[in-house]
């Protein structure tokens, strides 16, 4: 596309000087015109061109439009799941942190040895090395009423005891020691509020006797293997059991991936 700039001096109504100063350099002085021929040109669209037409500008616009439908959606989504990780990562800083409290301050080696061994304890530990804002003797007061897989199967967990944290989780900690894993603790990052989706809001992490928290399985660290396999059998399936996408974000160095 051609710039040009047009310079238009007016000595009086009927005489001026019109100077056109081309892309490339060099001036030409056109003849002289009466002002109303001049306006004439302009409004027919023989003068010189300035800027984009309307069709090139609509083109354009029409173009950006397209280019932002195709990649927003995307990136509020990626957006969105490194929201939901962060949120994870949070609460399972904290746990990890408060577990490991909890044995220094009972002189232990590992959880059983510190007194964890029933769900009193247990209670007694939440509420001892959280801020709990809400306590609620059923997990629909504290989580959502309806929650959905990945695929939409939806899941089934037991209702039992459950607590509001400062930080805006939801969590359900169930004593059921099998092997080397004392806790099964639900966690709903952002409490009640949607999408209540596992894998997205909703995930259940193990606790295990040596202070780690992992996916489930008989004793913690997981195999990067066994946490795949996981995966597929449970948060990738129909499966109505909550197990698996903990431990993928785990494999996928904290990444929502799936």
């Amino acid at each position: 596309m051609r710039l040009f700039c047009v310079i238009i001096k007016f000595k009086e109504r009927s005489n001026y000087e019109k100077i056109v100063q081309l892309r490339g350099g060099g001036n030409s002085v056109a003849p002289a015109h009466s002002f109303e021929d001049l306006f004439k040109i302009f409004v027919s669209g023989q003068a010189v061109r300035l800027g984009f037409t309307l069709a090139e500008v609509l083109v354009t616009l029409g173009i950006i439009g397209v280019v932002s439908a195709m990649t927003v959606p995307t990136l509020m989504q990626n957006h969105q799941r490194k929201t939901y990780v962060t949120q994870l990562h949070k609460v399972y800083n904290e746990f990890s942190q408060a577990l490991l409290q909890y044995q220094t301050d009972k002189n232990a080696l590992n959880l059983k040895e510190a007194g964890l061994n029933s769900q009193d304890e247990l209670n007694a530990f939440i509420k001892s090395y959280f801020k709990v804002v809400k306590e609620c003797d059923n997990a629909d007061e504290c989580f959502s009423t309806a929650y959905n897989k990945l695929n939409g199967a939806v899941p089934s967990f037991s209702k039992t005891k459950s607590f509001v944290l400062s930080n805006g989780a939801s969590i359900r900690p169930l004593y059921d020691p099998a092997g080397q894993k004392l806790v099964n603790l639900g966690v709903d990052i952002n409490g009640a509020k949607g999408p209540n989706i596992q894998g997205r809001d909703l995930f259940w992490l193990m606790i295990y006797n040596n202070a780690l928290i992992d996916d489930f399985g008989g004793d913690a660290p997981l195999t990067r293997e066994e946490r795949e396999d996981m995966y597929n059998t449970h948060c990738a399936s129909s499966s109505v059991e909550l197990y698996g996408c903990f431990g993928k974000i785990l494999n996928d160095n904290w990444e929502m991936n799936y």
